[in-house]
């Protein structure tokens, strides 16, 4: 396969940024389909119990696997600027020592996945009945983690360069493997919510080494060559200094979910597990929001790069539009048929009325998080990713968790808590706005 890497330098402005974000937003269904494959299969096949374990097993998994996300986001952005400035010898040496952070970082988060995975359900409220699957399911996750962390390096590598369609290419073949060993492995081998775990690791591996293939075979000017494999400390500082702040932000965000996902615990397995399937039902509404927040960023790097500010100042008023329309209309259509979609997960009558409840709370709110998301991304492009991550810390971290203390004690009411998003979602896109507005458009080149 041919080097698809893509300059966002040039061209018109909404053209260039649809044609790099729709293979980011078709990657991001296909994941998203088979994450929900994951609940169906389970769901029908296993039962509730199982299916509150695998449901709420998100803000856990995105706990220990965000800030590494968060730091290959931001090598992406150091990528793309050198690839914007066409410095081809940086843009090699941020390759490789992005690529060696990887291996190094994904190792060792695959270890202490599989050490603290009891001790963090416990801290979570995780219910005796859904306990033993829970545990089973993430020490196997955990174990492959290496392969989900390699694949997120490829991702921001060729993203950088303007190439979203081999990373759409490796995740379609992913979630074909993942679908068919799901069903293999659960409803034929009998292996329970365990099929499940193996299903995700084989198919995130497979994706990984069809990723690292191609770069190595034909990266173009983002070639990954194993001879070079090694860390440029000045270049690992750097990027570390760009995604350290982004990583933070994720496992922030991830761990005000995780305090929230510890008060619908209190509320039983069915709450468990209606909101968990809503999560994977709003996870369609959130694509959009994830496809243009990752595709601003990069149009920001690259332009800023290239130093053309008022391109990247327009392109960035494009995406935070367009990606806040999209998700709400998303959202909404979610909203107008939420009862006949939690069915199809074999929910019983209880978990449904719960989806239902939250989707009516959060739903109409969905522009709010998309404007955030996507402000946060045009930051990350301009070099401020401190300023999102102080924000996500405030408005959804120590407010949520403060508001979610404070309104439960007085009122135990699922409700109260499902209201906690909109709000803080709220919160975020006005801080995150007058953040903005405050920024100059011009940045020297790293």
């Amino acid at each position: 396969m041919r080097d698809q890497s893509m300059l966002l330098t040039q061209g018109p402005i909404a053209k260039t940024l649809l044609t790099f974000a729709l293979p980011l937003f078709l990657g991001n269904l296909f994941q998203q389909m088979y994450n929900t494959v994951d609940s169906l299969v389970v769901g029908n096949f296993i039962g509730s119990d199982a299916l509150a374990a695998v449901a709420s097993s998100g803000h856990m998994a995105f706990l220990l696997i965000g800030f590494l996300q968060g730091v290959f986001v931001g090598a992406g952005v150091i990528i793309a600027r050198y690839y914007g400035a066409r410095d081809a010898e940086r843009l090699r040496i941020s390759v490789h020592t992005t690529a060696f952070f990887a291996l190094l970082g994904g190792g060792l988060l695959s270890a202490l996945g599989v050490v603290f995975s009891p001790v963090i359900l416990r801290l979570m409220g995780t219910p005796e009945t859904v306990l033993p699957n829970s545990l089973a399911y993430f020490r196997i996750y955990f174990g492959g983690l290496l392969s989900v962390v390699l694949y997120n390096c490829v991702n921001g590598i060729l993203q950088a360069v303007g190439d979203s369609r081999h990373p759409l290419y490796y995740l379609i073949f992913s979630s074909l493997v993942n679908v068919a060993l799901d069903l293999v492995f659960v409803v034929v081998f009998r292996w329970g919510v365990a099929g499940v775990a193996v299903a995700t690791v084989i198919s995130q591996a497979a994706s990984a080494a069809l990723g690292f293939y191609h770069l190595s075979r034909h990266g173009g000017e983002a070639r990954v060559s194993w001879r070079d494999l090694r860390p440029d400390w000045p270049m690992l500082k750097q990027i570390l200094r760009m995604g350290v702040p982004s990583g933070l932000q994720n496992s922030i965000i991830s761990f005000a979910n995780m305090v929230v996902q510890s008060h619908i615990n209190s509320f039983g397995a069915m709450a468990m597990a209606g909101s968990g399937t809503f999560l994977k039902l709003e996870g369609f509404a959130f694509l959009p929001i994830s496809s243009f927040a990752l595709s601003i960023t990069t149009f920001v790097g690259q332009n800023m790069g290239a130093r053309q500010y008022e391109r990247a100042r327009r392109g960035a008023v494009f995406a935070l539009c367009a990606g806040a329309i999209m998700a709400q209309l998303l959202a909404l259509l979610i909203l107008f048929n939420i009862r006949p979609l939690m069915m199809a997960f074999g929910a019983e009558p209880e978990v449904v009325a719960f989806g239902v409840a939250q989707s009516r709370i959060a739903a109409p709110f969905y522009f709010l998080p998309a404007m955030s998301h996507c402000m946060a991304g045009i930051l990350r492009g301009l070099g401020k990713a401190v300023v999102p991550m102080l924000v996500m810390l405030v408005c959804w971290c120590v407010i949520r968790v403060s508001y979610l203390t404070v309104a439960l004690h007085f009122r135990h009411d699922i409700r109260l808590l499902y209201a906690a998003y909109p709000i803080t979602w709220a919160l975020s896109a006005a801080a995150l706005l007058f953040c903005l507005r405050r920024i100059r458009w011009t940045e020297e080149r790293p």
